[in-house]
């Protein structure tokens, strides 16, 4: 008798969290399942939707993403005046695997996406694992990329990530099903939160509710899965390979926004990137984690503002913020000159060298200073 309590309940927590389940993938799947089309190009179908008014801006999602993923980061750039076009990239939702899913294959998918919609370019929006292909985009069809932005680019180290040549159990438990998934954000969030999307927890703790809702409405929007799969691993056996990209080729002008407690461990990575990069503009910000948890309106700045004036990615400029920190590279040197540690004060005398502070920006010391 007293064993039957514990055991109805137990069935009965089961139930609850079985119905949970039900009731959260059917509201992802009736998400996912309006508010986009699928358009046949050349490259092959892909899935995309398109919101705002203005100038284009092609929104590349990162990995576990899709249309959805993309309209909601492009949400605050339709507010200020852009129209973002944000596809499901290979693998993802409602456009296939093709046999050759390469990040140059995927650029050219964006190249016929806007022959679709009748666009001769567009600005290029690639976050984190749709930084590569972002870039092919801008190598391969240079005269359609307006201004390219790498929004925290999965850019790994050599060696940092091993992939295998078919999913890990570890995979398939955590990131291969829709309910181990949906298990692990309610158990186990936290840890979720480092190593699936990178955040710091501390930094998520510290932001304000709006800002914890919108990382958990991203985390919750990567539902259904197993729609999403395929994108997935191929976006993991891409960073993982490490590519080199033609970066000094780019003529683009370009921002790269990077975040120093990305878990992720992809900070300096994404400053190389932008070093090498002709002209190429650097935000960095301290924490925020992946995805700039606390930092939703610094990075929207950012964006903005750079691409309401592209020509201003021309001039080399490297910026660090933390907080109200801003400093800007001598437009005359050039881009991959090094680098000097300059205190956050020194705005005001360019020409010392005596200030140090962990709050730097980076520039080459002022022509007018040299002797």
């Amino acid at each position: 008798m007293y064993l039957g309590v514990p055991a109805a309940a137990l069935a009965g927590l089961i139930l609850f969290a079985y119905f949970s389940y039900r009731h959260e993938l059917g509201a992802a799947q009736a998400r996912i399942s309006s508010g986009s089309e699928v358009v046949d190009t050349p490259c092959g179908p892909i899935e995309y939707a398109l919101i705002g008014k203005g100038a284009p801006v092609l929104l590349v999602h990162g990995a576990g993403g899709g249309f959805d993923q993309g309209l909601e980061f492009g949400r605050p750039l339709a507010a200020y005046g852009f129209t973002v076009i944000a596809m499901s990239r290979f693998g993802y939702l409602r456009t296939p695997l093709p046999g050759d899913a390469s990040p140059a294959a995927q650029a050219d998918a964006h190249a016929c996406l806007l022959d679709a919609l009748k666009l001769p370019g567009a600005a290029i929006l690639g976050g984190s694992a749709g930084a590569p292909s972002a870039i092919e985009f801008c190598l391969r069809h240079a005269g359609r990329c307006s201004a390219m932005v790498l929004l925290v680019p999965a850019f790994f180290p050599p060696g940092a990530l091993q992939v295998r040549a078919q999913p890990s159990f570890m995979f398939e438990s955590v990131l291969g099903s829709d309910f181990f998934f949906w298990l692990n954000m309610k158990v186990a969030r936290d840890a979720m939160l480092e190593k699936v999307f990178a955040i710091p927890v501390r930094d998520f703790e510290n932001a304000s509710a709006g800002e914890q809702e919108r990382i958990l409405r991203i985390a919750r929007g990567i539902l259904p899965l197993s729609l999403r799969r395929k994108g997935l691993w191929n976006d993991l056996a891409i960073v993982a390979s490490s590519p080199r990209y033609e970066l000094e080729r780019i003529a683009a002008p370009t921002l790269v926004i990077g975040i120093e407690d990305d878990l992720f461990g992809i900070y300096r990575s994404s400053r190389s990137a932008a070093e090498r990069i002709p002209g190429a503009r650097f935000a960095s910000f301290p924490t925020g984690g992946h995805l700039w948890v606390g930092r939703q309106d610094e990075v929207v700045s950012e964006l903005t503002g750079f691409l309401n004036q592209p020509a201003a990615g021309k001039r080399a400029e490297f910026i660090r913020r933390a907080p109200s920190i801003s400093a800007r590279r001598d437009p005359r040197t050039r881009s991959r000159a090094p680098l000097k540690s300059l205190h956050r004060n020194q705005a005001r005398f360019p020409c010392c060298r005596e200030f140090r502070s962990s709050w730097c920006t980076c520039r080459p010391r002022p022509a007018s200073c040299r002797n």
